[in-house]
C-alpha cells in the first residue's frame, strides 16, 4: 500500500480522520479492499460509526475501485446496520459466512466418504469442530474422535479449549444472565422451567435472556412439528455444535486440564459421548433430510423436517416431515434416529416407531423412515438413510 506510512504516524482522534487517511493511503492505479473488523464492538464505543462510514463512502470511497468489508459476529447488530432507517441502508450487501458444512468439514479434516464408517466420522468431526476451519485442520493431525480429544484436551492452549471462551467473551463480555442461560442449556436442559431452575433466574429475566440469545442465533428454539403446532412446548438448544460440546464438556474441565489432569475430562467425554452424540446429531440429520427431500421421492416432498413430542415428552418422535413449511397440511413421513457406535436400525426400532405413529397429529398414513450410521437391518421401513446417504445432502 503506497501510503502505509500515513497510517502509522500517529493515533487518530476520530474515525472520520482515520478513514480519510486510509483513502489517501490507497493505490491510485488499481483496486483495493478495506476491512473494518469487530464492527459491533466498535459501535458500542461510537454509536455513530456507521454514519461516519456512510459519509466517507459517499464522499471519498464510492468513486474509487474499493471494496469495503464490514465484519461482525453479532448477527442482530450487523443486520440492523442495513435497516431502512440506518445510514448504510441501500449501500451494503449482507452476507452470512456460515461454518463449514459436514462435507466441507470432512474435506478440510482429511476424512474420506467412501463408506459409512468414514462418512460417520465426518459427522463426528462436525459435532466436535462445529465446522470451524482451524478446528477442522486440527482434526487432520489426529484423525479420530479419540485422537482429537486426547490432543486437544491435553493442552489448555489448544484451539478446542480456547475458541469457546473467546466466543463467550466476545458475545457476552459483561452480561452474566445470557451466559448463565447458555451454560444451563449447554448442560442439557431444554425446557423453559428447567433452564430457569438451573440458571437461577425469574421468568421475566429468563425470557429476556432467551430472546437475546435467539436473536443472536446462539440458541435455537424448536417446536413440535405436526399439523397441530404447539408453541408452548418449545425446546431450546445451543445452535453451534462446537459451542454445544464446549459448554457440555470442556468448560467444566478446564480447571482439571490446567492442573495437569486432562484424563479426568477425557474419561468423562468418553463415558457420555454416545448419549451426547445421539441428541446432538438430530438437528444435523433434520437439515440433511430437508435438503434431500427436494429430489428424493421417498421423503414425499417434505419442506421442513423437525421432531415431535407431547408435554410429558413420551413418546418423542425424532423426525417429522411436513409440507408446506409455513402452514403444514401434510405429514409425508415420520422417522427415528439410532446413531449408535455399532449396530444397525433393527426390527425392534421400526416396531417402536410404527407403534407411536398415531400420536403425531396428521401422521396416520405417514411413511416410516429409518436413520442409522450403517443403515438398516430390516427391509420393512419405507426408506432408510445411512451416514453416506446423508452426506450426499451437501454437494
Amino acid at each position: 500500500m503506497p501510503g502505509a506510512d500515513l497510517l502509522t504516524a500517529a493515533p487518530f482522534p476520530t474515525w472520520e480522520q482515520a478513514l480519510r487517511t486510509v483513502r489517501a493511503a490507497l493505490p491510485s492505479n488499481g483496486p483495493s479492499i478495506v476491512v473494518l473488523d469487530e464492527l459491533p464492538w466498535l459501535l458500542e464505543r461510537d454509536a455513530g460509526l456507521d454514519g461516519t462510514v456512510q459519509k466517507l463512502w459517499d464522499r471519498a470511497f464510492e468513486d474509487a475501485p474499493v471494496l469495503m468489508i464490514l465484519i461482525g459476529s453479532d448477527l442482530s447488530v450487523m443486520e440492523m446496520l442495513t435497516d431502512h432507517d440506518r445510514p448504510l441502508f441501500g449501500r451494503a450487501k449482507e452476507m452470512v459466512v456460515n461454518p463449514l458444512t459436514v462435507r466441507d468439514t470432512a474435506r478440510l479434516a482429511g476424512i474420506g466418504h467412501d463408506d459409512d464408517v468414514t462418512s460417520a466420522a465426518a459427522f463426528d468431526a462436525l459435532l466436535l469442530t462445529g465446522g470451524y476451519p482451524r478446528l477442522a485442520l486440527e482434526w487432520r493431525r489426529t484423525p479420530s474422535v479419540g485422537g482429537f480429544l486426547s490432543a486437544q484436551l491435553s493442552d489448555e492452549n489448544a484451539e478446542a479449549i480456547t475458541t469457546g471462551q473467546r466466543i463467550l467473551d466476545a458475545e457476552f463480555p459483561a452480561d452474566l444472565q445470557p451466559a448463565s442461560v447458555l451454560r444451563a442449556i449447554g448442560s442439557g436442559e431444554r425446557t423453559f422451567t428447567a433452564i430457569a431452575d438451573v440458571a437461577g433466574l425469574s421468568s421475566s429475566s429468563l425470557t429476556r435472556a432467551l430472546h437475546l440469545l435467539v436473536q443472536k442465533r446462539v440458541v435455537a428454539v424448536d417446536f413440535p412439528l405436526s399439523l397441530s403446532p404447539v408453541t408452548k412446548l418449545s425446546r431450546y438448544r445451543i445452535a453451534d455444535p462446537y459451542l454445544r460440546f464446549w459448554l457440555r464438556f470442556v468448560e467444566t474441565g478446564v480447571a482439571d486440564i490446567r492442573r495437569g489432569r486432562p484424563d479426568l475430562t477425557i474419561v468423562r467425554v468418553q463415558r457420555d459421548w454416545s448419549n451426547y452424540r445421539g441428541r446432538a446429531i438430530e438437528p444435523v440429520i433434520r437439515e440433511a433430510l430437508t435438503r434431500l427431500a427436494a429430489d428424493d421421492p421417498a421423503l414425499g416432498g417434505a419442506e421442513a423436517v423437525g421432531g415431535w413430542w407431547p408435554r410429558a415428552n413420551n413418546p418423542a418422535i425424532d423426525l417429522v416431515g411436513v409440507a408446506p413449511a409455513d402452514k403444514p397440511r401434510r405429514v409425508p413421513f415420520i422417522g427415528s434416529i439410532k446413531w449408535r457406535e455399532t449396530g444397525l436400525f433393527d426390527e425392534r426400532d421400526l416396531t417402536s416407531l410404527a407403534r407411536h405413529r398415531h400420536h403425531v397429529p396428521g401422521a396416520d398414513q405417514a411413511s416410516l423412515i429409518a436413520v442409522a450410521p450403517s443403515g438398516c437391518a430390516t427391509a420393512r421401513p419405507d426408506a432408510s438413510y445411512s451416514a453416506t446417504d446423508l452426506l450426499h445432502a451437501w454437494p
